[in-house]
């Protein structure tokens, strides 16, 4: 009885080994070859020309980890009480461009959709949007050295105009970059045609189909959606508006972000693997994050293979966000918070011993479960990584306050997103003889 439980569970090792084109249990080499990687998301790092220093030394602290693939800037370069001038925006574009990883830059709502006010200069909001894709979005690669490949919107004659709508690949994950912003997507109440909210959610709701489609053709291991704005998910059509009428709602401000959510949900049907959604939270985070699955289909089903990544660090001048991802793992996505005390300390001490984590919230469903087929909240220290020489800062800048030789290692809160319910996993970012592949694999065929 023994020898045939040996022989079967060797039998059921190998069909899931094989369906993934890779024997585990005889070729470990053959393993070693799925996807891996990390990258950076980070947003609002300066609020006024006084964060200039720790912004600085937050991006070259992100520039020391040579695990990271790319960083994306996920919108709000500028604080809102800040002029829209051209020569704040390429101040901050030098900034950005000594980032010794390949950045992605994301619009946010200050960057452009706020210019309007007096504090930012009275300036047209449209003309402000134009005059960001002539410069920061005008190049078909990322910010930074090295640069990053990408794939823009405006390659489609239709949507000429939309520079800063991104696709890119990395590690057999297919990524998509949106302008999508705060202060409900820039949507007017004014009466007419609200001509540029109209357009600019026509080539988003495309260029995300467009991608979902793309990423199903690839065989993608997962579409990874980003943008600046909180979507308010509480507030779906299909799941708490859809007898608002009956309630006398009609009076509501009319949601800025029906458009981003339907197409999110589309989406979701269109690539059937994970759709992982991450921005910006309007609101504080315990734990600096938060992961849920928020959206639900026009038959009120939850849609189980889209999770949310609301990221809200304390200190957006000094932390980041950072996704390690491993496809060979039964939890690949990674999530946790990173601390930028001085690029010095993150470069010279990596021990797990001082690192300290806080518990992110999370979103359970009605029985107190963590909702599947991704969510999973366990707390794991970062592998050691090897540091990246630090860039050299424009001088347009501040220079970097001195470095205190006496700072901790960068603080972290981890998480990762997982198809199975939350078990505690060793330390190592190593599998053990017990993990297997596939479970990134969303829900459905």
């Amino acid at each position: 009885m023994a020898v045939r439980r040996v022989r079967a569970r060797g039998r059921v090792a190998l069909v899931a080994a094989a369906a993934f084109g890779c024997l585990c249990s005889f070729a470990p080499p053959a393993c070693a070859a799925q996807p891996r990687y990390a990258f950076a998301v980070m947003s609002g790092a300066i609020g006024s020309q006084a964060d200039a220093p720790a912004a600085q030394r937050l991006l070259a602290t992100i520039g020391l980890d040579a695990r990271l693939s790319f960083v994306v800037y996920a919108g709000n370069l500028k604080g809102a009480d800040e002029p829209c001038s051209d020569t704040l925006y390429e101040r901050r574009l030098q900034w950005l461009q000594t980032s010794a990883v390949p950045l992605v830059l994301l619009p946010g709502q200050h960057d452009w959709a706020d210019c309007t006010t007096p504090a930012a200069g009275r300036y047209d909001a449209a003309e402000r949007l134009d005059f960001l894709r002539q410069t920061m979005f005008s190049d078909a690669v990322s910010l930074g050295r090295p640069t990053l490949s990408l794939t823009r919107e405006s390659e489609v004659a239709r949507f000429h105009a939309f520079r800063e709508n991104v696709r890119w690949e990395t590690g057999e994950t297919v990524f998509v970059g949106l302008d999508i912003v705060g202060g409900n997507n820039h949507y007017s109440d004014a009466g007419g045609r609200n001509g540029e909210f109209d357009d600019r959610a026509i080539a988003s709701a495309f260029w995300l189909q467009h991608a979902a489609e793309y990423a199903k053709r690839r065989a993608a291991k997962a579409l990874v959606v980003l943008f600046e704005a909180d979507p308010d998910f509480s507030r779906y059509e299909e799941h708490a508006d859809r007898f608002a009428w009956l309630r006398f709602a009609r009076h509501r401000k009319r949601d800025g972000y029906l458009e981003i959510k339907r197409s999110l949900v589309n989406a979701a049907r269109i690539f059937r693997g994970p759709v992982i959604v991450i921005h910006h939270s309007a609101h504080s985070l315990p734990g600096g994050f938060t992961i849920d699955q928020p959206l639900y289909n026009d038959k009120g089903t939850r849609v189980d293979n889209l999770t949310r990544i609301a990221i809200a660090p304390r200190d957006a001048s000094t932390q980041w966000v950072q996704f390690d991802v491993a496809f060979g793992h039964p939890a690949p996505f990674r999530v946790r918070v990173r601390t930028a005390t001085t690029a010095r300390a993150t470069a010279t001490s990596n021990s797990p011993s001082n690192d300290s984590w806080q518990a992110p919230a999370s979103a359970p469903n009605a029985s107190g479960a963590l909702i599947g087929p991704l969510p999973g909240i366990q707390y794991v220290p970062p592998a050691p990584s090897l540091p990246r020489p630090a860039p050299a800062m424009p001088a347009s800048e501040p220079p970097l306050l001195p470095e205190d030789p006496g700072s901790g290692a960068a603080a972290s809160a981890t998480a990762p997103l997982q198809g199975t319910a939350p078990t505690q996993q060793p330390t190592s970012d190593e599998p053990t003889p017990q993990e297997g592949p596939g479970s990134m694999q969303g829900g459905g065929p």
